[in-house]
């Protein structure tokens, strides 16, 4: 696959576009929406496919990384990585803010839409995330300080020729999340062990 390292590579588009968005080399800065998310169906018993999502159209398989910055305070504050195969089969991860405090945790959606969440062990303003698909089975990871990468996620995920990767941020309680994501790459899958954390 071709190796994107900079937000501002040829080919990025949005999913939902915000306001004044704007790119500065490999760096992403926008403020969000009211009413914005990804979710459907589970438990709430609502669709919403509102989010701000920026990235690439990829074949195959993929190593994505990326560093968030955001101060989450507001209930369903998100920010993180976004793959899409389409607006029923798709994956967000990174901090959201529930349980009066920001949280590591992630969305599998396939058709319905499940969520697993956790503490997040480090400061919340500045993380990490990368994602890795290969063979059919994505592994997501964290980093509190870009070293070490813990797992997040291991789930399966089907081949598909072509399918959105890239960041997201919601806030479906408010407007006003600033977000800056940094040190964008997509490339081909790092092939590293599953329990590797480096």
């Amino acid at each position: 696959m071709v190796r994107i390292d900079s937000f501002d590579a040829a080919g990025g588009c949005w999913i939902n576009p915000p306001d004044g968005a704007s790119v500065e080399g490999n760096t992403l800065r926008f403020t969000t929406h009211a009413n914005t998310d990804f979710w459907r169906d589970t438990f709430y018993g609502f669709t919403r496919h509102s989010g701000h999502a920026f990235g690439f159209y990829v074949d195959g398989d993929f190593t994505l990384q990326v560093k968030v910055m955001a101060s989450f305070t507001h209930l369903y504050d998100q920010a993180g990585l976004f793959i899409q195969d389409d607006d029923r089969h798709w994956v967000k991860a990174g901090i959201e803010f529930n349980d009066e405090k920001p949280a590591i945790g992630c969305v599998v959606t396939r058709e319905q839409s499940d969520w697993s969440t956790g503490v997040f062990p480090g400061e919340p303003g500045v993380f990490w995330l990368r994602a890795t698909l290969a063979n059919a089975a994505l592994r997501i990871q964290y980093s509190t300080d870009g070293q070490t990468w813990p797992l997040l996620r291991l789930c399966h995920w089907p081949p598909q020729p072509r399918r959105f990767v890239g960041v997201m941020a919601c806030t479906p309680e408010r407007a006003g999340l600033d977000v800056v994501f940094d040190g964008f790459s997509i490339g081909a899958p790092s092939g590293k062990p599953l329990h590797d954390l480096s």
